[in-house]
């Protein structure tokens, strides 16, 4: 079996010679899309769908001398945070030594921006995508994510003309917060900037993308920019003040939503909610298009545990995405960080045995223990012990993954009891019980460098 953690750089160093480039046996890559600082973005098609998709190819070794791997690491987690209809869609994440492969939905209807550059749209058109924006952005904030570089060269439109947001490299997530619950970074673009955040002091972050929002809004509507002058500074006095004006052809309704978006002072700025709220916003509202989250049982918590960018299949264990894998596996590659809340107390080790010789071995490893199964279903068995803890009966959740046909992965996870006691049973327990079936615990090395 061809492990894709040892696949040969080849595949992705000859991009453009003319033949079949396979990576790791999913996907084909294609032509150059765009390049930044650390990647590049290839075209992309899945051999098994025929889907498009976009290939960022970043340098390991590029990233980490640049000390740019928080960034990565930043953006991914926050992309697998941030999955709705108007959101640029993450689809996994794999890696050889060298390279990290992110693979993305294909967005090919271009940047927003290039429309606002012929001219200004009809209301009509700007609203719909301001309001699939908005969507977006509030939808990031009940994530804690703040998108921090709000602009029309961030927002794509697919092949259906709906906004798609994307690029958060800038992006920061709720934890990033000071002790006076504020961001204190400055970033983004000038033009787009909310006041506080060109002021260097710290700021709210949702309050200043609802600001960059109202600038996009106003674009959209103008076809040019509410803040500008040739002099900086004096563009920056505009932005301080809130001082622009509107043309002749902005329907008094628009006039009155942006002028409740660009406020200077940021208690005053309108909140998202109240946006909701404006008729302008609601004339031929698409509920379908919005907070997805609740439609699709992501409750807006915040909660990393209700992802999933694994495809689940009915007749097989769910796929553990190669991101996760990778943050396991992989020395010299630590992104367990981003997982870190959701096995604060876990195990987790890979197996060559097939998900129902696993799951036999789970049962029988439950009996050994004497806890009692309290469910066994869709390769997921939940085991609770018979005797009292000092919290309380220990229960252990225990779920098998498919990274490739003949790799499982396998996390044990605390549901209820005591974390000492769950360690303890780890170790005298479930890890000697299990030694025949597994390849390699978690941060254990196996040589398969």
């Amino acid at each position: 079996m061809k492990d894709p953690m040892n696949q040969s750089n080849q595949e992705t160093d000859h991009m453009m010679d003319g033949t079949r480039n396979i990576i790791f046996g999913k996907y084909e890559m294609g032509r150059l899309l765009g390049q930044g600082t650390f990647a590049k973005v290839y075209y992309g098609r899945n051999i098994k769908t025929s889907e498009s998709v976009a290939i960022k190819v970043i340098n390991k070794d590029h990233v980490k001398r640049e000390g740019l791997m928080e960034q990565i690491i930043r953006e991914i987690s926050i992309m697998r945070l941030v999955r709705h209809p108007n959101i640029v869609e993450l689809k996994e994440v794999m890696a050889t030594k060298q390279k990290i492969f992110v693979v993305m939905e294909y967005v090919k209807g271009g940047e927003l921006f290039a429309k606002v550059a012929i001219g200004k749209l009809k209301e009509d058109v700007a609203r719909k995508y301001f309001q699939q924006l908005i969507s977006a952005v509030d939808f990031c904030h009940s994530r804690g994510v703040f998108h921090r570089d709000l602009k029309p060269e961030n927002l794509l439109l697919d092949e259906n003309e709906n906004l798609k947001v994307s690029d958060f490299g800038l992006s920061a997530l709720s934890e990033q917060l000071r002790n006076d619950g504020l961001l204190h970074t400055q970033c983004g673009t000038p033009a787009y900037v909310a006041p506080e955040v060109l002021r260097k002091k710290g700021y709210d972050g949702a309050k200043s993308d609802i600001w960059s929002c109202g600038v996009i809004l106003y674009v959209l509507l103008a076809g040019f920019l509410p803040f500008q002058h040739e002099n900086m500074m004096k563009m920056y006095r505009k932005v301080f003040k809130a001082e622009y004006e509107f043309p002749p052809w902005f329907s008094p309704e628009a006039k009155k939503l942006i002028s409740k978006l660009l406020v200077a002072d940021p208690e005053k700025r309108i909140s998202i909610s109240a946006i909701m709220r404006v008729p302008w916003i609601l004339k031929d509202f698409s509920r379908s298009n919005s907070f997805s989250s609740e439609e699709n049982g992501d409750k807006k918590n915040g909660s990393t545990e209700q992802i999933d960018l694994g495809n689940r299949s009915k007749s097989g264990p769910p796929f553990y995405n190669a991101f996760e894998f990778i943050s396991a596996m992989s020395s010299g590659f630590d992104l367990s960080s981003l997982f870190e809340s959701k096995r604060k107390s876990g195990s987790m080790f890979t197996s060559k045995s097939s998900a129902s010789t696993i799951m036999s071995k789970l049962e029988s490893l439950a009996k050994k223990m004497n806890f009692k199964i309290e469910s066994a279903k869709e390769f997921k068995v939940k085991m609770q012990g018979t005797s009292e803890g000092r919290k309380g009966k220990l229960s252990v959740m225990a779920e098998v993954f498919e990274v490739a046909p003949e790799v499982a992965v396998v996390e044990f996870s605390k549901s209820a009891g005591d974390t000492f006691e769950y360690r303890k049973l780890c170790e005298e327990d479930i890890r000697p019980s299990l030694k025949d079936i597994v390849w390699t615990w978690q941060g254990e090395n196996d040589g398969r460098d």
